[in-house]
């Protein structure tokens, strides 16, 4: 049936019901205040009923409250980051309220509050019928109603749409509906509330009541709760306040936006256009309540005569705290805080849509505790804020640093050379979005990842069974081929690595693996990638837990640049890859929150750890630490910014073009990832300084610094050995090339993966293009470097017939061998003689300018 708009006369009969004509009449006569269930026998079945089925929200000890983020000192304590909050509110108990507070309130709101049953039945009745009557609109609550009316307020403004242009207006109405009390509407909230009140204190201590209460009050604005207004107003606690603050604060409940303090110029304007209760005019309208407490004090024994005089002739001066909420309060922990807001927002571990988690977050008065760790922290910040310009040149020059635990994901530090804000402004020293995070965790579309991707060929390398000491050809070339089997059903691309070239011009040469990896040459990278598969390197990243920072698959599209780290990827999900490393193949996705309380003490879920062992093999780790070693010692090209603390560290040097560069290290215990470069644009970052360093090379201090913080603090072992397979010295065969010309034979080795090496031509009777010696032969270390020997042309041998021959036939043999310079013997004048023997001997090698000595018989 259609539900029929209620009448006065309707509303009235509600009342009736609740308490019976006869007891509304007996209470019209009296203002005595009578316990309410002292009257319950002559209400009825009818009426009883009415006090069942309390709604939850009414809970004395659930007001809406702030959520907290907490970082770990260096004593292992929370340490406050920031605070969030639609309500200013820090909820007390009952031992933090001092007695002059609990005085003030009772004296001027509800003197009978420990006495009454709830409802102060003689002064609502008659507020109802002077409603009724229209000669009044005051409502005649007690503190436990107030309780009630302050509940239906927040519910409504929790109901109300944050994101809606009506939002402020959303808020004011849910004030005056439910203070309202004229009308036919207002007459039934009371009613409402009266059973509310009545339902609650059957239920709940009066303690308890009037502790909600103040927890839940508002105070003016956003202030809620007699904490947070004694902590704004007053820049005290509400233990502390002296009797004069106390009254004050007890007066501003009345009409909490029309008599709250804060506001210089006034909280309203009469109909003359004239501000009123305004710094000026010493807050009058305040006064005069906070005056009219007192008195109520006086008059109930509370304060004595002269604490009386004392406190009146107090002006009302505010001392305000401005409270502040949001990432912005975490100062250089700012973008972590962000990052942890993020996760918040988008797990569903905090609620089944993004508005439900964004309400939680501002309104569940969550303790959440997180991974960071100021003692490693505070080094990062501060090297960050010394080495790294806010804004270098208004080109969008930014840096940031990460360091990750080795085998849990726990993020450990997070730091950024900008200052954080969400207010859009043009000043590129200012910026919301978070540098070390991905498009989902800070809003950042991630960077350029440089060398520091070759991990991952590395990786593919060793888990194909290549050696660290296999030698490869890595020298720049023209024409090289990669394979790559996901690309179209499967392709295989033409590289030009003497165009891409390598870091500072080189050409590359042939070298093992262990040098392409310790010098980070590309030329000697896409040598590796010819004998691999494109795709399944990419399949490597997307194991070790790498995404592209907007979210997609390292597979997702395949370009051999990618070797060289040409996608866009989070400097936090580099450090983890190389994290998976250090903890011998164990994957850990990054993790920000430890630990959260909700509102009623309780642990609540938090995002599962997620950790898969496996990833790679502890031999291919292990082998791949190994390599990576060699960076961070000698000449490697991270060597510079190795801690020097004893700790071995595996890293890894990154740059891609001339805009970004990265550096990544890792102990056996904590990863770190330093990314400086552009985070817009592609303006050259070489031959250029700023506080003294090069801004390629602020990379360098900026992961020392951090990795030796987390050193101190957490230290590091030892890597495992690598496995011997994989280290192996690897052999194969060499193709034979003597008799073939040196333009075949170099082509038939360099396409067998050997150098060739040209050696001086040697003697022989072939062509001077001929080649006719090689070392080695047979077999040899693959890549090895083959020398080749052509003829020099020059090379003949003794003919072996020239015994028995006569001095003219001998010779003749020995002009046509190439032979021009004959000795003959005296033994061979005369006739009949023939040759007996030859120096060289017959069938000897020799070069053609050999002189032939000949003795005949």
């Amino acid at each position: 049936m259609p539900q029929k708009n209620r009448t006065v006369k309707g509303v009235l009969g509600g009342l009736l019901g609740l308490v019976g004509l006869s007891a509304v009449a007996g209470i019209l006569v009296t203002t005595s205040v009578t316990p309410v269930l002292a009257m319950t026998g002559i209400a009825g079945n009818q009426a009883i009923t009415i006090f069942e089925d309390l709604p939850e929200n009414l809970d004395v000890n659930t007001p809406m409250e702030q959520s907290v983020i907490y970082a770990k000192d260096g004593a292992g304590n929370p340490a406050k980051l920031a605070s969030f909050y639609e309500q200013n509110r820090v909820p007390l108990t009952f031992e933090q309220l001092s007695p002059t507070l609990i005085n003030a309130i009772l004296s001027s709101e509800d003197k009978n509050f420990y006495s009454h049953g709830g409802v102060n039945f003689g002064a609502t009745v008659k507020a109802l019928v002077d409603n009724v009557r229209g000669t009044s609109s005051r409502g005649a609550s007690t503190i436990t109603q107030q309780f009630v009316k302050n509940v239906q307020i927040q519910q409504c403004e929790q109901d109300a749409d944050a994101t809606s242009e009506t939002y402020a207006d959303d808020l004011t109405t849910c004030w005056q509906k439910a203070t309202d009390a004229s009308g036919v509407d207002g007459i039934e909230r009371k009613l409402q509330e009266m059973r509310y009140a009545i339902q609650i204190e059957k239920k709940s201590s009066k303690n308890d009541i009037l502790l909600g209460y103040l927890n839940i009050a508002n105070f003016g604005g956003t202030v809620y709760g007699i904490e947070a207004a004694a902590n704004y107003y007053f820049s005290t606690s509400a233990a502390n306040l002296t009797i004069a603050q106390a009254a004050t604060l007890a007066g501003i409940v009345q009409n909490p936006n029309r008599l709250r303090i804060d506001k210089v110029d006034g909280t309203y304007t009469d109909a003359e256009g004239v501000a009123h209760n305004t710094a000026a005019d010493g807050f009058a309208d305040t006064l005069d309540r906070r005056d009219y407490v007192l008195g109520r004090m006086l008059a109930d024994g509370k304060i004595t005569q002269a604490e009386y005089d004392e406190s009146k002739a107090t002006p009302i001066t505010p001392a305000i705290t401005q409270p502040t909420q949001g990432c912005a309060a975490a100062g250089r922990n700012a973008y972590f805080c962000q990052y942890v807001k993020s996760v918040v927002e988008n797990d569903p571990a905090f609620g089944d849509t993004p508005q439900d988690r964004r309400e939680l977050l501002r309104r569940g008065g969550l303790q959440i505790y997180t991974t960071l760790d100021l003692r490693v922290q505070d080094p990062a910040s501060a090297v960050m804020a010394e080495i790294v310009p806010a804004n270098y040149d208004n080109q969008h020059f930014g840096a940031a640093g990460t360091s990750i635990e080795v085998g849990t994901g726990r993020i450990l530090s997070m730091t950024q050379n900008t200052t954080f804000t969400e207010t859009p402004t043009d000043d590129l020293a200012y910026t919301s979005l978070v540098f070390a995070g991905d498009k989902v965790h800070g809003n950042s579309n991630g960077f350029q990842v440089g060398s520091t991707y070759k991990l991952f060929t590395l990786i593919d390398w060793l888990e194909q069974g290549h050696s660290l000491r296999e030698t490869l050809n890595g020298k720049v070339q023209t024409n090289m081929k990669i394979k790559d089997s996901c690309t179209n059903g499967g392709v295989t691309h033409t590289v030009d690595t003497k165009k891409i070239g390598n870091f500072g011009g080189g050409q590359g040469g042939t070298n093992t693996v262990m040098n392409f990896t310790a010098q980070s040459l590309n030329s000697g990278f896409f040598a590796m990638a010819s004998k691999l598969d494109l795709c399944e390197i990419n399949k490597v990243a997307d194991r070790m837990g790498v995404t592209l920072a907007n979210g997609g698959k390292t597979t997702d599209q395949n370009v051999p640049y990618d070797i060289l780290g040409s996608k866009n990827i989070s400097p936090l999900a580099m450090a983890n890859a190389y994290a998976t490393v250090a903890s011998g193949g164990t994957y850990c996705a990054p993790i920000a929150i430890d630990r959260v309380v909700g509102s009623d003490g309780a642990d609540r879920e938090i995002p599962p750890i997620t950790c898969k062992e496996g990833v790679i093999s502890p031999e291919v780790a292990a082998t791949a630490a190994y390599a990576l070693q060699g960076v961070m010692t000698g000449s490697g090209t991270g060597a510079v910014a190795n801690t020097r603390d004893g700790i071995p560290l595996i890293g890894k040097t990154g740059t891609h073009d001339t805009w970004s560069t990265m550096m990544i290290e890792s102990s056996t215990k904590v990863a770190t990832a330093v990314w400086v470069g552009r985070w817009e644009g592609q303006a050259n970052i070489y031959r250029q300084r700023a506080g003294g360093y090069n801004l390629n090379e602020m990379r360098y201090p900026l992961a020392r610094t951090m990795q030796a913080a987390a050193n101190e603090f957490y230290g590091g072992g030892a890597f495992p050995e690598p496995d011997g397979n994989l280290i192996r010295q690897v052999v194969t065969d060499v193709p034979a090339v003597t008799g073939m010309t040196i333009e075949d034979a170099t082509a038939t080795l360099e396409g067998a993966g050997f150098t060739v090496s040209v050696g001086a031509a040697v003697d022989s009777d072939q062509a001077t293009n001929i080649i006719v010696a090689q070392d080695p032969s047979g077999q040899a270390a693959a890549g090895a470097t083959v020398t080749i020997s052509p003829s020099n042309g020059l090379g003949a041998t003794v003919p072996g017939d020239l015994i028995g021959k006569s001095r003219a036939d001998a010779t003749a043999s020995l002009v046509g061998a190439g032979f021009n310079s004959l000795q003959f013997d005296s033994s061979c004048n005369g006739p009949g003689k023939t040759v007996a023997s030859t120096d060289p001997a017959p069938g000897s090698a020799a070069t053609k300018t050999t002189n032939v000595t000949v003795v005949c018989q």
